[in-house]
């Protein structure tokens, strides 16, 4: 109803200033899947731009493109039966180069470039990417390529300014169905990505909204919060809030045409699927204010947050979340010190962090759940409640004597520290840690503590409920002081 609504109110307004909408085909576009119609579509968004601005309009078609630039003003809205198809570079033709950008060192290729994408604009204001059509990737890369007239990103975007996405479809996306670097006022509505990588990237933006969206992500994030320093100076992502959206790992494709597959080969990287919500990595500036609640987690990672390039994690709330057939840790709390920003950079702080209302059911036991800093950095005032998991359990008297590595400069991910010796959450270098109506159960036995603690100050831990195998101590803490627990085993 509201896109019946959205599309009379479009031909009415065209009806009264035909200025103001744009028909690509008016200007040559075919839509016939086969004609490079990129030159027609910009050359409908400069008639646009030199008007003030209007919708330019994508009739029922398949517009076989390579890049299109976003002017200010302007409105891209996709009929239903539209599909704006990434064409593969020809010897002669491609997309745009990726631009120079002098502060690559810091950060992955694919984050320090946008206008090597299918569609990207940089510098400006008021754009909107509307309608019931579908953004097909096809001839994108999902590598960082370097090579001229390859593009590796469906909509790039750079110090933009209200910016809204709404109703579309996103397919085989490349690197990034979505880069936004430095863009304040973006609003994601009702969008439904498949992807072979990143789904969102918010890099550095400010008053984020991202609601009722399903991402399919399966070989990496789907939606991920960072903060780079690739625009050349410190910014952070903040005043964000992610709700009603479903993040998932199935097979690729298979969202769009709801058949759910779990059959396909597992992501590159350690070799299980990704699909889930993240902060980090790239975080030389920080995360602060942000909100996400009644989201859905299924067969992907588990929720992490990572702060290891010196910026501030702060002020983040977690709740109403479910999950399920969780491959690693349901919650990874990472402070490091990987340090990929300017020489002198100090290390960053993670706090005020509430996480409650979580439901986890068959969740991979080799990390249980895990809030790490490092020596000398500690994660701060953690609080966890309501929290119910179902892990596989099966670890053994073995991994219980294990100590993890530090790897203070080792890419986060629960990987990084092998096999945990806990069974439901290992707790170091933390500070005012409170968990309160915690369930962990197993699948199968699980011979680890279900609290594994070293150099923790301020551990509180009530009205918890967990199976705890005969023999097995509860709570292997070192270094702990300040504990409080009301758990009789």
């Amino acid at each position: 109803m509201r896109n019946t609504i959205i599309f009379a109110f479009l031909l009415i307004l065209s009806s009264l200033s035909a200025s103001s909408f744009y028909n690509v085909k008016d200007f040559g576009a075919r839509g016939d899947g086969k004609s490079i119609d990129s030159p027609a579509i910009n050359e409908a968004i400069e008639k646009a731009a030199s008007n003030g601005g209007g919708t330019v309009f994508f009739p029922a078609g398949t517009y076989l493109s390579y890049s299109i630039r976003l002017k200010d003003n302007i409105t891209l809205y996709l009929d239903n039966g539209a599909v704006v198809l990434a064409a593969y570079p020809g010897k002669e033709s491609g997309y745009d180069e990726a631009e120079p950008n002098e502060f690559n060192k810091f950060q992955d290729f694919g984050h320090s470039h946008w206008k090597n994408s299918l569609i990207w604009g940089i510098g400006l204001e008021n754009i909107h990417i509307i309608g019931q059509g579908l953004i097909d990737g096809r001839g994108l890369t999902r590598e960082e390529s370097r090579l001229p007239g390859v593009g590796n990103k469906a909509i790039s975007l750079k110090l933009c300014k209200n910016v809204v996405i709404q109703d579309i479809s996103m397919l085989n996306c490349g690197h990034f169905a979505l880069l936004a670097t430095g863009v304040d006022n973006l609003t994601i509505r009702n969008v439904k990505v498949d992807t072979n990588r990143d789904g969102f990237d918010i890099d550095c933006c400010s008053n984020v909204r991202i609601s009722d969206c399903s991402v399919n992500s399966p070989w990496d994030d789907a939606i991920v919060l960072k903060s780079s320093y690739a625009l050349g100076y410190f910014k952070d992502t903040e005043n964000v809030t992610i709700t009603n959206c479903l993040v998932s790992g199935y097979d690729r494709g298979t969202l769009l045409d709801a058949t759910y597959g779990r059959n396909e080969p597992q992501a590159p990287d350690q070799g299980y699927v990704t699909g889930r919500i993240k902060f980090g990595t790239e975080s030389s500036g920080g995360f602060k204010n942000i909100a996400i609640t009644n989201c859905i987690f299924e067969r992907c990672r588990g929720l992490a947050l990572e702060t290891v390039d010196g910026g501030y994690l702060e002020d983040i709330v977690i709740s109403n979340v479910t999950m399920k057939d969780i491959v690693n840790a349901p919650i990874f709390l990472r402070l490091g010190a990987r340090m990929r920003s300017p020489q002198g950079t100090p290390v960053g702080k993670m706090r005020r962090v509430t996480i409650s209302n979580l439901n986890v059911y068959n969740a991979d036991s080799r990390y249980a759940s895990i809030i790490s800093g490092i020596p000398g950095h500690y994660i701060e005032d953690v609080s966890l409640n309501n929290i119910r998991i179902v892990y596989k359990g099966g670890g053994t008297k073995e991994d219980a004597l294990l100590i993890p590595p530090e790897n203070e400069k080792i890419y986060p991910e629960p990987w990084m520290f092998g096999t945990i010796p806990a069974a439901g959450f290992f707790i170091r270098h933390a500070k005012n840690v409170k968990m309160n109506n915690i369930s962990v159960s197993f699948l199968n036995p699980d011979y680890r503590p279900f609290i594994w603690a070293n150099e923790v100050h301020g551990l509180k831990v009530m009205d918890v409920s967990t199976t705890v195998e005969n023999g097995v101590e509860p709570f292997n803490l070192e270094n702990v002081t300040g504990f409080e627990t009301d758990f009789l085993k």
